[in-house]
């Protein structure tokens, strides 16, 4: 394993950016945890900290640049540099465009699309300097495939998708030893679904989730994985599925 590094985590209250945290601290890295919901990263932190790993918290809103720059800066300030950006937080308020959920499509627009950006903005001040660092962006097989319900949570991980890559070939001609990963899981069991506000639609894709979801933990060791490849290589994009699901 590579020596120690300070990662930033976004959406870390629960799902994959939670196990992600967890499992990055028990293997000795210092975890900077944002997310809006106080009590679960007051708990979250508790717990590493509990077990002899190192974490600290900030409430973070990622539609909020000012409060993402803030969660940068509180990680230089701690540890004295970010060497892992994880930029996890995301909804998937999935309905028919018929349905006009306006609201919907907002939120997920500020989350998935301008949450990853300002996440990348207030990394590379830091991993820029540095001259080392990885970006990475948590997409979705969504943002592979298009299917009804779908069309603008797909187009914000297709959108997720595009900024990755820009950033990758911007890296690599800055030379700026900056890599960049992308992960795209299919279903997994996280609280994704509590954020769909039409019950039926929700119900339905419980139901696939109940039958076909894996752990968080799986993806989580993906991303562990993906970080401690040497710093002359990278997975530049890596789609996780259970091996039961189809789509």
């Amino acid at each position: 394993m590579n020596k120690s590094k300070v990662v930033v985590i976004t959406g870390a209250s629960s799902g994959i950016g939670e196990a992600t945290a967890k499992l990055l601290a028990k293997n000795g890295n210092k975890v900077v945890l944002g997310a809006r919901r106080v009590p679960r990263l007051q708990e979250i932190t508790g717990n590493i900290t509990d077990l002899g790993g190192e974490a600290i918290y900030l409430p973070t809103d990622v539609t909020k640049d000012d409060e993402v720059e803030a969660l940068a800066k509180l990680a230089s300030d701690k540890f004295g540099r970010i060497d892992v950006w994880i930029n996890c937080a995301g909804v998937m308020p999935q309905s028919l465009l018929s349905q006009k959920k306006i609201k919907d499509w907002d939120n997920m627009i500020d989350i998935n699309i301008k949450g990853t950006l300002y996440g990348i903005g207030a990394a590379l001040s830091y991993m820029m300097k540095q001259k080392s660092g990885q970006i990475i962006n948590i997409s979705s097989v969504a943002g592979h495939i298009v299917g009804p319900m779908s069309a603008v949570y797909s187009a914000t991980k297709y959108a997720v998708r595009a900024i990755s890559e820009g950033l990758r070939q911007e890296m690599a001609q800055a030379q700026s030893n900056v890599r960049v990963t992308l992960i795209s899981p299919g279903a997994v069991n996280t609280e994704l679904v509590n954020s769909i506000t039409d019950e039926k639609i929700k119900e339905g894709t419980e139901e696939f989730y109940k039958n076909f979801s894996i752990p968080v933990d799986r993806v989580a060791e993906t991303i562990q994985q993906s970080i401690d490849l040497p710093a002359d290589a990278a997975w530049n994009e890596v789609i996780i599925r259970p091996t039961t699901q189809q789509m």
